[in-house]
């Protein structure tokens, strides 16, 4: 019947595996747009069980809100003694000029606490995205595949999401085979803005978290590859069980939408070399 989208079996939707690119815990600085929030490692993984989502890429809000430093020890205590295929850290990267983050040191770091992503938050955190304050990092991530996620909802007031963009082109531009994973980018027209770089660099992705857009996942799969998009709910901001259901009816073979769900993350933490 036209209108319902693919059929799918019940056996293929059991085998569909969800890994969250993009969650978060901990408490706020200060009361934003959403007051949904999970305090704890616990209350989230409560809600990702009841969302039915398997693995986590996760990060404390501390890593933004009051320092990276502070943050990654919170997600360091937290995930201590947790599965290590079921939740794996995201820490937050600063400049090594400032002592702060050597590169080798915050490397093994990351190794011994089953860290294997970085965000970075340059406008929050008073630093520029680029080589000449980033460079060191930036190409031991490029030469060891790890991730970099950048969320373009998480700006500070004062920052334009098109500086942001622009400031990507760049990095991107200085590092074209880092991974980068694009987050929180909306669905209000920012396709113009990514997919340029999905176009040019092939180790570009975006997230699903915002991305409420008609048709807007089949046409990227199409034109870029379905192995180019990330399931991310957003918890706690974001329910999680809209952007599942879309890709789970998305008009995509079953094989595109098992790699959107989780797939395409397992692989790209698979490159990783800590």
């Amino acid at each position: 019947m036209s209108g319902q989208g693919p059929a799918y079996s019940t056996d293929a939707e059991k085998v569909m595996k969800f890994f969250d690119c993009n969650c978060s815990f901990g408490l706020p600085a200060k009361p934003g747009p959403s007051p949904a929030t999970c305090a704890t490692l616990e209350e989230l993984q409560a809600q990702l069980d009841r969302a039915g989502i398997e693995r986590a890429l996760v990060w404390h809000l501390a890593q933004l809100d009051v320092s990276p430093q502070r943050g990654n020890e919170l997600l360091a205590a937290a995930t201590a003694g947790k599965d290590k295929e079921k939740l794996v850290g995201c820490w937050t990267m600063l400049p090594e000029q400032t002592g702060e983050m050597p590169v080798k040191k915050l490397l093994a770091a990351m190794k011994a606490h089953n860290v294997q992503a970085l965000r970075a938050f340059p406008a929050a955190h008073r630093f520029l995205l680029n080589r000449e304050t980033m460079g060191p990092l930036l190409d031991a991530m490029t030469e060891r595949r790890l991730p970099l996620l950048y969320s373009i909802r998480r700006l500070p007031e004062w920052y334009s999401p098109h500086l942001a963009w622009n400031e990507l082109f760049e990095l991107m531009s200085d590092f074209p085979n880092l991974t980068l994973v694009v987050t929180d980018h909306g669905s209000w027209g920012c396709d113009r803005y990514f997919r340029p770089l999905l176009e040019k660099y092939q180790r570009v992705y975006i997230d699903t978290a915002l991305y409420f857009l008609d048709g807007g996942l089949e046409d990227v799969a199409k034109r870029h590859g379905a192995d180019r998009v990330l399931f991310g709910s957003g918890l706690p901001d974001r329910y999680a069980g809209g952007m599942m259901l879309a890709i789970r009816h998305a008009e995509l073979p079953e094989a595109d939408r098992a790699a959107i769900a989780g797939g395409n993350l397992e692989r790209l933490l698979k490159e990783v070399d800590l």
